[in-house]
């Protein structure tokens, strides 16, 4: 496109001169026979972009032989059909001029294209958006104008599909709380990257978090995915689509797999990615904790489920867990009382502390693994991971006795 337009301009000169001399005196069919001639000189096509006539002016917008810069004046033309017809030439010529992004062709290309992503017409915005939305050389601030358009027919399919915008637009349009289908359209994307992945599932819209966990191009971190199973606790209908996410490791499948039915299980014991033996164990967390919740859940109360265990002598570490998976915490305030020997009133001191330290000794006086002190601060007291003890090695405790001997006696409690 651009050796013809070049060519173009070395056209006879003698040519040139008839035109010149139709422009002053010809008739408007005859101006009209020259601007949709591609034969046309393009000083003379410029000339005819601000004829009287709007049919002459939208014959020079879609005529090849258009010079671009003189896309300014059209992109501004009072009629809505010239300036349609405009934006169609200018993306029809953009994977030529987009190779000298640097050139003064491409911007004046991009600064029309600009001037119509804000057209007053409706009908030029939605057509300039249909146009764009596949282009994967639109222009990234032409694209960012529409993603961002009042309109949902302009800018939901930007925001669904163009791969040009960029991620930095998608997160500040995001951060400007959007109605629910634009969340959705950046949550079914082709591609997700795990920033943005990150921000629509912190819209905390319902639909479209299903939308992105459904989508295999959305790309999400361990931490997001960690978040998505915990909210998934009151969303069932997620469980299917989160047990076949690629990214759902051993730790957190085992977490998943305490609330999830069997159906879900199913899907689990399925994935190749999971040798047998953790397969078996999942399995194993889910028939434990469904028997914890038991058929008559509704009418046992904690106190009388504590007894059961401990009359069973079964009062374990995943009978904890257990409860924590079905946010029993009234259970596993009563339990860490029982394994403790600490007045429950003092555990639920501890364990609302909004620190790490107390729950840590508290587990340690309950003679509990490290693993559950780490549930406790996650799903008893919510503390944020950058506030988390971790085991030390993997499993040993990392305070000292001398550290967990003050805590404990900070809440008056005696080390024998």
């Amino acid at each position: 496109m651009l050796k013809f337009l070049k060519k173009m301009f070395g056209r006879d000169k003698k040519l040139y001169e008839k035109q010149k001399h139709i422009l002053k005196s010809g008739t408007p069919e005859e101006r009209l026979h020259i601007a949709e001639n591609a034969a046309t000189h393009p000083e003379a096509l410029y000339f005819l972009a601000k004829d009287a006539d709007p049919n002459v002016r939208r014959a020079v917008a879609v005529n090849k032989s258009t010079p671009v810069h003189a896309s300014a004046l059209l992109a501004n033309d009072k009629s809505p059909d010239v300036r349609l017809a405009l934006a169609a030439r200018l993306v029809e010529l953009l994977p030529d001029l987009s190779a000298e992004k640097q050139s003064q062709l491409y911007a004046y290309a991009v600064q029309a294209l600009s001037v119509l992503a804000h057209d007053e017409v409706l009908k030029i915005r939605t057509a300039l958006s249909s146009a764009l939305k596949d282009h994967a050389k639109a222009p990234p601030k032409v694209v960012g104008q529409l993603a961002r358009d009042v309109e949902r027919e302009v800018s939901e399919p930007i925001l669904r599909f163009c791969l040009a915008l960029s991620d930095e637009d998608l997160l500040e349009i995001l951060a400007d709380h959007p109605s629910g289908w634009a969340v959705a359209a950046i949550a079914n994307r082709p591609a997700v990257s795990p920033r943005v992945s990150d921000a629509v599932f912190g819209a905390n819209d319902i639909p479209a978090s299903l939308a992105l966990i459904k989508n295999k191009g959305a790309q999400f971190t361990k931490e997001l995915l960690l978040k998505i199973i915990e909210k998934s606790r009151d969303y069932p209908d997620w469980h299917e689509e989160i047990a076949v996410r690629k990214e759902l490791s051993l730790d957190l499948a085992q977490r998943f797999a305490g609330f999830v039915s069997q159906t879900v299980l199913d899907v689990l014991s399925r994935r190749d990615d999971f040798d047998p033996e953790t397969r078996a164990e999942i399995a194993d967390i889910v028939r434990r904790r469904i028997a914890f919740r038991g058929d008559d859940a509704a009418e046992e109360t904690p106190e009388e489920k504590l007894a059961r265990y401990i009359k069973a002598g079964n009062l374990t570490p995943g009978v904890i867990t257990d409860a924590l998976s079905w946010d029993d915490h009234k259970f596993v305030l009563l339990a860490l009382a029982q394994l403790s020997g600490i007045h429950p009133i003092v555990v639920e001191k501890m364990l609302g502390a909004g620190s790490a330290k107390p729950i840590v000794a508290l587990c340690w006086k309950a003679g509990l693994p490290m693993r559950v002190a780490v549930e406790l601060q996650h799903s008893y007291a919510h503390l944020s991971p950058k506030e988390f003890m971790y085991a030390k090695g993997g499993t040993d405790y990392p305070m000292s006795p001398a550290e967990i001997k003050w805590q404990l006696e900070f809440y008056g409690v005696e080390l024998k």
